[in-house]
C-alpha cells in the first residue's frame, strides 16, 4: 500500500487528479460553489427539473407518508405503492410491457449484463460504451466483442464471424463525452438479423430527445419488446435519482430473479420515487422544455463558429469542446472558473489520450444571456 501515494503525485504531474468541489446551494445554472458565485454549464439537469417547485413538494409529501428510506430490498418489504407506481409510470411512457426500478444507471446496467448471457455466449459493444456497460460485460464472463465507435460495418463484419450461441448488442443511445447519438434504427436490424439482443442505454436521452422525451429508441420509431432492452436513468434529465430496466415481461421477471445489483441492495427511498413521478409528468407535458434546450445549443454551436472553436458533432445538450492535450484543457477549465464559468475538463482515461476536452452541457434553465456569457468567457480565454 506504500505505493499508493507515489501513484497519486504521478496523477497529479500528469493532470490527471481529480478533486471534488463543495457546492452549497441546489442545482441550478448560477451556483455557490467552493464559496464562490458560478454560472454552472456542467450538470446533467437537461430539463431544469432537479430544483422545481413541483418535485421538491412531491418528495416533501413522499417522505411525510412513507419516511426517509425503504428500510429492505425490493424482495423483502422495500418495495412499496409509490415504487410500483412508478416502474407502470415508466413503462407506459416508454410503450414497454414492463418496468423496474434499480439505485443507479451504473447497477441497472451491471444486473442486465450480469443476468442475461451465459459464458458462452457474447457481448458485442461500441468502443465507446459507458463504463457500466463494460464493467457489466466482465461481470457477466461472456466473450465481449468490441466494434468501432458508430461503425455498423464492423458490427455487421464481428456478428457475421462470431460462432452460433447467444448474442446480445448493447450500447449507448447518446454517447455522454462525446454528445453524438447511436444509430438505433441499424442496430436493431442487425439485432434483428443475427438473432441478438439489443440493450440500449439511454441514460442521456431520456426525457432530451424524441417525441414528449421518450428517447433515442422512440425517436427510432421503436419501443422495447421481447428482444430490445431500455435502460434509463432518473438522475438527469428527469432531475431525481435512480434507474430503470424496461422491456417485455419474461425480461423484467428474470432480473427480479436473478440480477444480483437489484435483489441484493436496499430499495430506493419511496419520498424519491415520488417526485420521480411528478418529474416524468413535467416531462411529458411541457414539451417547452426541449424546445428551448434546442434553441441554446444552436445558439452555443452558431456563437462557436464565428469563435472558431473546434466543437464535436453533436445536437444534443452536451457539446464537447475538443481541446487535445490534457494539461491545456485543465488549464482552460481554471481560466473559465476564474472567470466565474464552470466548465470541466474530461481527460484521460473518460477519453482517449490527445483528446481531452471541455464538456460543456445545457439545461433548460440556461438562459440565452447565459449562452452569450459563456461565449464571451470562451473567447476571452481562447484569445489569452
Amino acid at each position: 500500500m506504500k505505493d499508493l501515494r507515489t501513484a497519486l503525485e504521478q496523477r497529479r504531474r500528469d493532470g490527471l487528479y481529480r478533486s471534488r468541489r463543495l457546492a452549497e446551494s441546489p442545482q441550478r445554472p448560477e451556483r455557490r460553489i467552493d464559496g464562490r458565485d458560478c454560472l454552472s454549464f456542467c450538470s446533467n439537469d437537461y430539463l431544469g427539473l432537479a430544483a422545481h417547485p413541483q418535485v421538491v413538494a412531491a418528495l416533501q409529501t413522499g417522505a411525510q407518508r412513507w419516511g426517509a428510506g425503504s428500510g429492505a430490498a425490493h424482495l423483502l418489504a422495500g418495495h412499496t405503492a409509490a415504487h410500483h407506481a412508478l416502474e407502470e409510470e415508466l413503462a407506459d411512457f416508454v410503450g414497454a410491457p414492463r418496468a423496474l426500478l434499480f439505485s443507479t444507471g451504473y447497477m441497472a446496467n451491471l444486473g442486465v449484463m450480469a443476468a442475461l448471457p451465459r459464458r458462452a455466449g457474447r457481448l458485442f459493444q461500441d468502443r465507446l460504451n459507458h463504463a457500466s456497460l463494460l464493467d457489466g460485460a466482465r461481470i457477466s464472463g461472456a466473450r465481449l466483442v468490441r466494434y468501432a465507435h458508430l461503425d455498423m460495418q464492423d458490427l455487421q463484419r464481428r456478428l457475421a464471424m462470431a460462432p452460433a450461441g447467444e448474442r446480445l448488442i448493447a450500447s449507448d443511445g447518446v454517447f455522454s463525452m462525446d454528445g453524438d447519438c447511436a444509430p438505433v434504427e441499424a442496430l436493431a436490424a442487425l439485432a434483428t438479423e443475427h438473432a441478438a439482443g439489443l440493450l440500449l442505454d439511454d441514460a442521456h436521452g431520456l426525457g432530451v430527445l424524441g417525441p414528449q422525451g421518450r428517447g433515442t429508441l422512440a425517436q427510432a420509431g421503436l419501443t422495447p419488446d421481447a428482444d430490445i432492452m431500455l435502460m434509463g436513468t432518473l438522475g438527469k434529465a428527469l432531475g431525481t435519482f435512480g434507474a430503470f430496466v424496461a422491456g417485455s415481461e419474461a425480461l423484467i421477471e428474470t432480473l427480479i430473479q436473478q440480477a444480483r445489483s437489484y435483489v441484493y441492495t436496499t430499495a430506493p427511498p419511496a419520498a424519491v420515487a415520488e417526485a420521480t413521478r411528478a418529474a416524468l409528468q413535467l416531462c411529458r407535458d411541457e414539451n417547452w422544455r426541449r424546445e428551448h434546450l434546442q434553441s441554446l445549443v444552436a445558439r452555443f454551436r452558431a456563437g462557436a463558429a464565428e469563435l472558431d472553436l473546434v466543437l464535436m458533432e453533436s445536437s444534443t445538450p452536451i457539446q464537447p469542446l475538443l481541446i487535445g492535450e490534457t494539461r491545456a484543457a485543465t488549464r482552460m477549465s481554471e481560466a473559465l472558473e476564474a472567470a466565474g464559468i464552470l466548465v470541466p475538463a474530461i481527460r484521460p482515461p473518460t477519453v482517449p489520450e490527445g483528446e481531452a476536452r471541455l464538456r460543456i452541457s445545457f439545461s433548460a434553465a440556461h438562459t440565452q444571456a447565459d449562452v452569450d456569457r459563456l461565449l464571451e468567457a470562451l473567447g476571452s480565454v481562447m484569445r489569452r
